[in-house]
């Protein structure tokens, strides 16, 4: 009896580890999605393709950042528009050139990933690593309630271009070293940190409110150069936000009502 118990125990492990085998075979686990990219909706080019000589400083896939740190959704510094948009700045380009300027863009479309990645590090009260440069005088707490962050950017509809103006030729921007010292982003040009814009009274993305276009405290050459980019702007249909001398949206925008939250990657507008 011991004999044909250990005989029949030996068969029934066989036939489980079988069944396992013939299970596994069966139904394969599954494979891992690759991580493709999202394709843009038909009116989303790449800026290059319609005008290559405007100069493209996307920061936000660099370590200089408010944040510290490349922003979530930039994959590569290229810079996508609405094609009504990207045309507009292509007139404007045109204008600049034969004055001896080029627009400079920093951020163009931007997806929603990236605006929920300014939110989570907004509410992130212990994170201040770049407070000295981006928002010296502005207690983190208030980012939101001050309207620095927001839920929602127009840059995610994909007709909102932040810029500014490079006088040729031009130079190159000195390079951002993570942990060097920090200067206010609204100190004298030639402290804050280096850009080879030409001098608009504070960096890009200063959190104050010397980067309202028409702040009183901004006078003689870098308010002429403020009213400058607005007026050459508005000319080819870009709207100003008040309180951002870099921020333009073109009107009227192509999705209005939509916020799209495909990567900022060369492959999402090929051939376009």
């Amino acid at each position: 009896m011991t004999g044909m118990r250990t005989a029949l125990r030996a068969l029934t492990t066989a036939a489980a580890a079988a069944a396992l085998l013939v299970g596994v075979a069966v139904s394969p686990a599954p494979a891992q999605a690759p991580d493709r990219p999202v394709k843009a909706p038909e009116g989303f080019v790449a800026l290059r393709a319609v005008d290559p000589t405007i100069i493209q400083e996307m920061r936000y896939t660099t370590a200089h950042t408010f944040l510290g740190e490349r922003v979530d959704g930039y994959r590569q510094p290229v810079c996508i528009l609405t094609r009504p948009a990207a045309q507009a700045l292509h007139r404007a380009q045109q204008r600049l050139l034969r004055q001896g300027y080029s627009l400079k863009v920093y951020d163009c479309y931007r997806p929603q990933r990236a605006v929920d990645h300014f939110v989570r590090w907004a509410k992130d009260l212990d994170d201040q690593s770049m407070k000295g440069e981006f928002y010296p005088r502005v207690d983190k707490s208030r980012l939101f309630e001050d309207g620095y962050i927001a839920e929602k950017s127009g840059h995610s509809r994909g007709s909102t271009v932040d810029l500014t103006l490079v006088r040729l030729p031009a130079l190159p921007t000195g390079p951002y070293r993570p942990g060097e010292k920090l200067t206010p982003c609204f100190a004298p040009k030639g402290e804050r940190f280096p850009d080879n814009s030409v001098d608009m009274g504070t960096g890009y993305d200063c959190f104050d409110t010397l980067s309202h276009t028409d702040d009183l405290r901004i006078q003689g050459v870098q308010r002429a150069n403020r009213q400058f980019l607005k007026r050459t702007l508005a000319e080819v249909g870009f709207v100003n936000l008040p309180e951002e001398w870099w921020h333009f949206t073109h009107k009227p925008e192509l999705f209005p009502d939509t916020y799209f939250d495909f990567p900022v990657d060369r492959r999402a507008v090929a051939g376009r």
